[in-house]
């Protein structure tokens, strides 16, 4: 008889171990996540998702689910649970994440930010675009709803001339105005109806028919409105402050990006994500429909006082930062300016530009507190007048010179004919010359160069080591919950890889 064992497998039966924490390694970045996790309240929101975003950036739902079943660590998180489908996973980010990603965001920063210590009085900040899930010719333009629809009340008026003639035999007339309300051209219609006596129900369509004076009088005011309604509607979902959306993403707005890959200098919808770093960990997030980085300033600050409790001390930030409602904003809640304007590099660097003697913020100003120019000629007073869209009641005021007739250098600072005007703000200037003194100084350079690693470096990494240069959802909320994750994941990562550091340190 054979005395060999038969074997009752076959080589590519799966075998594990009875601990599969052994197959793991004790640095990978699960045993961090797991760390962090332990010292949350996990009772009020449970997931296993921010491993995914912090190891790769975003993640498809698709791609998640098949971690789930195929990735030891994923497995080892569920423990004897069954791996979610993509669909679970979705409806459980929309409906329970997407209203507590803010505490999430908060209490996972609680406790890294205490363990490491992290500063919170020096906040660096800085904007990106991130390109819309949106379709690039989408687009739709504000001002051109605007002026189409002036089109249209023109029209609207040649119409009512010709109805008022047709119906003059009944004593009735249909005021002429410059605009038109909506509600008023349907009542219009209505009256129009009943005194020619037309049905709309029995109107003539398609081709080879003629159609009554009543029906194309009908049929034109019906698509005026028609098309006045379609330019409520954009002019609505724009709103007051901005000038574009798109179609198929009403919350994105059309803005140039730096990467221009159709290379025609195209505008394409996006949204301004703006950071907040404190000690290379992302502090404070913020999903914001402008362009312009100056009016994302105030939302970013308050989001970060309203998480921790306190507004920073230092505030740094590069020249799209740097306005008066700004500053004094600062002025207000006790921050320093560390926010560069618009000339600052040419402020700092061009000595001959600074030291203009005809530059109007270099005149000296007389007992009466008008300025005098190198000539020695008065510039008087005209008027002041407030700045567009400050909301701090900030004005300019005008001056002009007495007499340019033999000024040396007429040609060089008096560009128009007649005297030269001037206009001066004095609290603006001021806050300028304090911000050169703040930036220029030892601790300044330190915090400009702190900035160009941190909140650039933090920018670059999300977008360039993990691909994240396109959103995937459509909604501020919905990029609110995907840019709230990626911070998650991005913070969790750099805590990981400071462990060892904390640890040596320790």
């Amino acid at each position: 008889m054979n005395n060999q064992p038969q074997e009752y497998y076959t080589p590519y039966q799966l075998k594990f171990p009875i601990e599969i924490e052994k197959i793991i390694e004790t640095t990978d970045p699960v045993y961090t996540f797991c760390e962090v996790m332990n010292h949350i309240d996990l009772s009020k929101y449970l997931t296993t998702e921010d491993l995914a975003f912090m190891e790769n950036g975003y993640e498809s739902l698709r791609k998640i689910e098949k971690l789930c079943k195929t990735d030891i660590r994923f497995m080892w998180l569920l423990q004897d649970n069954p791996p979610p489908s993509h669909s679970t996973i979705g409806n459980f980010m929309n409906n329970v994440l997407n209203r507590k990603i803010d505490e999430i965001f908060a209490d996972i920063n609680s406790y890294i930010f205490t363990v490491e210590n992290v500063d919170l009085n020096h906040v660096y900040i800085d904007g990106t675009k991130i390109e819309a899930n949106a379709n690039k010719y989408s687009r739709v333009w504000k001002k051109s709803c605007e002026k189409n629809r002036l089109k249209v009340f023109a029209r609207i008026t040649e119409l009512l001339g010709e109805m008022n003639e047709k119906i003059s035999s009944f004593c009735v007339k249909f005021g002429i105005r410059e605009e038109y309300a909506i509600e008023y051209l349907e009542q219009i219609q209505q009256q129009y109806v009943k005194l020619c006596g037309f049905d709309p129900e029995t109107a003539i369509r398609g081709r080879g028919h003629h159609k009554t004076i009543e029906q194309r009088h009908y049929d034109k005011l019906s698509e005026y409105i028609s098309r006045l309604k379609k330019y409520a509607e954009h002019i609505k979902i724009c709103g007051d402050e901005r000038n574009s959306y798109s179609k198929t993403d009403h919350d994105a707005t059309f803005m140039r990006m730096k990467k221009d890959y159709m290379g025609n200098d195209q505008l394409l919808p996006g949204y301004n994500i703006q950071l907040g770093v404190c000690d290379e960990y992302i502090a404070v997030f913020d999903v914001k429909q402008y362009a312009s980085d100056m009016e994302c300033f105030k939302p970013l600050i308050e989001k970060f006082n309203q998480i921790y409790e306190k507004y920073p001390e230092y505030p740094v930030a590069d020249a799209g930062y740097g306005s008066f409602n700004n500053y004094l904003y600062c002025e207000e809640h006790g921050m320093k300016k560390y926010m560069k304007f618009t000339m600052y590099e040419k402020e700092s660097k061009d000595k001959k530009y600074r030291d203009d003697p005809y530059r109007a913020v270099n005149f000296p100003i007389d007992t009466d507190g008008d300025p005098i120019c190198p000539n020695g000629k008065k510039f008087h007073y005209l008027y002041s007048r407030p700045v567009r869209g400050n909301k701090y009641g900030r004005t300019e005021e005008f001056y002009q010179c007495e007499d340019c007739s033999n000024c040396l250098q007429k040609e060089k600072c008096c560009k128009c004919k007649g005297n030269r005007k001037i206009r001066l703000n004095e609290e603006l200037t001021k806050f300028h010359k304090e911000v050169l003194c703040n930036l220029n100084s030892i601790h300044g350079a330190l915090l400009r160069m702190n900035r160009s690693i941190q909140s650039e470096g933090a920018n670059g990494i999300i977008k360039w080591n993990r691909s994240y240069t396109r959103a995937r959802r459509r909604g501020s909320k919905a990029l609110n919950l995907e840019i709230a994750m990626i911070c998650c994941g991005f913070n969790l990562h750099k805590f990981h890889l400071k462990k060892p550091a904390i640890k040596k340190a320790a």
